[in-house]
């Protein structure tokens, strides 16, 4: 397996500095986008992660050398570089390994009007592209190279951010977010200093790739505990923890309890569908099945999806959805440019917030109907055939495949799906009490782990 084979995933580039992604790759990567990109100029941002400034520029160096100019935006979150492409439609690369530790670095792609790049729509010929670079026989350069800007565009985001929102309507509200030393540092407090009525704190809001806190991963609970302890004992009304790039948030209501994914997915539904009536809005199979009850008692039309932005900005775009979210905490806009940006999902929240004024551990109880296990991760030699052996077991059950295997067992009903990079099986499980789940989880471990 070549380098590129390891790092290239499914939705992006992603792997450990120096050993598997380096400047050479990056020079490599940056002739396979601009001759798949197609187009006159490329922008660029980086996220805090110390290998990102020398990355970028050998990123950079290859671009230029194929005759394409390149923006560069300098340190930014991963939604400010999806509004860059949108806005000014122009191809992009995001420099960011978004929640993993600070040894590894990656690269999201986009095209203009923030379009998606995946392994199958474009990812797999950027691949190949570098792959000919690195064994020395890839494309001659221009005849004249790309020339090379740079542009603040952190004021106009900001600025963008806060229009999916009626400031005037704001009540006076306490906000904590734990931006875990990541890019959340940079545009919270942009986005935060236009609303007079908020008093925000930022805790480890400094810029470090090294991470010294705590990892920037707010999906697992760990994470999340110096935010709950502080919401608690500062009586903040709403804590916010992002992910190192930004555009993820997981929320925490003011008794220091944690929403769920799938609770902030149909309660944001309820937002755009107030102000979108009969709207379609997406979530993924992995949701809890909450989220499709409230769209549609709420007049909207509920889509399932695959699991990831790729698959769910290409849905978006076929069906005209206005919204979709993913139990990640990824929350994607059709008036963003059909991207995800954790501070949207935060200012929507402020929003819902301040229309019913009562506190967030009340509002979220409509949402909140069934017990669910979270994701489960097994290690198993062989993903494909456990699946196939977990259906055969439920064979007598409803199932469809649109994302490995779902199965509706009536009262309770699971996701089980592989990795895409190990050999691991996750398992999400929902019933309808919390005996019901934990019984239920403990029997599909025991199958999974003899099948």
């Amino acid at each position: 397996m070549s380098v590129l084979d390891e790092i290239v995933k499914a939705y992006d580039v992603r792997g450990t500095v120096p050993d598997q992604l380096d400047g050479e790759v990056a020079y490599a990567l940056g002739v396979g986008f601009a001759r798949f990109a197609g187009t006159d100029q490329i922008v660029v941002g980086r996220d805090m992660r110390r290998s990102g400034e020398h990355l970028v520029a050998e990123f950079a160096r290859g671009v230029q050398q194929h005759g394409v100019d390149v923006l560069d935006i300098g340190l930014a979150s991963t939604d400010l570089l999806y509004y860059a492409a949108g806005s000014l439609d122009l191809p992009g690369a995001m420099f960011t390994a978004s929640h993993n530790p600070a040894q590894y670095n990656g690269v999201k792609f986009c095209l203009g009007g923030a379009r998606p790049v995946g392994i199958d729509s474009g990812l797999a010929e950027i691949r190949a592209t570098a792959s000919t670079v690195l064994d020395g026989v890839g494309p001659r350069p221009a005849e004249s190279a790309g020339g090379y800007a740079q542009r603040e565009l952190l004021d106009a985001f900001a600025d963008h951010v806060v229009s999916f929102l009626d400031v005037d309507a704001v009540r006076p509200m306490r906000v904590v977010a734990d931006t875990a030393n990541g890019m959340g540092g940079l545009v919270v407090p942009a986005v935060f200093e236009r609303l007079d009525t908020i008093e925000l704190e930022v805790m480890y809001g400094e810029l470090d790739g090294s991470f010294p806190n705590h990892p920037a991963d707010p999906l697992q609970p760990a994470n999340q505990r110096d935010l709950r302890a502080r919401v608690v004992t500062g009586e903040f009304d709403l804590g916010l923890a992002f992910d190192g790039d930004a555009d993820r948030v997981f929320m925490v209501d003011e008794a220091g309890e944690g929403l769920s994914g799938s609770t902030t997915t149909a309660l944001l539904a309820a937002a755009v569908l107030r102000s979108n009536p009969g709207a379609t809005i997406l979530h993924n199979l992995i949701c809890s099945r909450a989220v499709p009850e409230v769209i549609e008692e709420l007049g909207g039309n509920p889509v399932r999806t695959q699991v990831g932005h790729s698959y769910i900005k290409q849905v978006m775009a076929e069906t005209g959805a206005a919204f979709g979210g993913e139990h990640s905490a990824h929350y994607y806009f059709a008036d963003n440019y059909r991207a995800d940006s954790g501070l949207i999902a935060s200012m929507l929240m402020i929003g819902e917030m301040s229309r019913d004024d009562q506190p967030l551990s009340i509002l979220r109880k409509p949402f909140e109907r069934y017990a669910a296990s979270g994701e489960i991760n097994t290690q198993v030699d062989d993903p494909g055939v456990v699946i196939e052996s977990v259906s055969a077991e439920f064979d007598g059950h409803s199932q469809d495949r649109l994302d490995g295997l779902s199965v509706d067992c009536g009262d309770w009903w699971f996701n089980l799906r592989p990795s895409n990079t190990e050999p691991l099986l996750r398992l999400n499980l929902e019933a309808v009490n919390r005996d019901i789940c934990d019984a239920r989880v403990a029997d599909m471990l025991a199958i999974i782990t003899r099948s």
